[in-house]
């Protein structure tokens, strides 16, 4: 994988009253790409202030290195298979399996085959 990570332009709106997502249209999509050629992809499909929906493609064998999210987080397999390392704990997860982590849970992932994840990130209402 490059070392200067490539950030895709938004396109709008990704928050709105409503949003409606074709999801395997959506990961066909990011197959197309040439960052799938590098082992994975991903779009953000919804942009809040305290919620982010992510979709990410990966394939067989790539992987997301340990990290740490200051919301909590809900990583659903929409295809293929994965595995999350976290708590000390290896996580197995199908096609259709969810895991929640809560705030500040160091995890990494691995795909065992090609996989997409739909990930979701909330983070706590900031006081007005």
């Amino acid at each position: 994988m490059s070392d200067t990570p490539r950030r895709r332009p938004h396109s709008p709106p990704m928050a709105a009253p409503f949003l409606e997502f074709d999801l395997a249209r959506e990961v066909s999509a990011l197959h197309l790409e040439p960052e799938w050629q590098q082992g994975q992809n991903a779009k953000t499909l919804v942009k809040y202030d305290d919620l982010r929906i992510v979709l990410l493609a990966l394939q067989a064998h790539a992987r997301v290195p340990e990290h740490r999210a200051r919301g909590r987080v809900s990583i659903q397999t929409i295809e293929g298979h994965v595995h999350v390392r976290a708590e000390g704990r290896t996580f197995d997860l199908p096609t259709g399996a969810l895991l929640t982590l809560n705030r500040d849970v160091p995890h990494d992932v691995e795909a065992i085959e090609d996989s997409a994840l739909l990930l979701t990130i909330a983070w706590p209402a900031q006081n007005p």
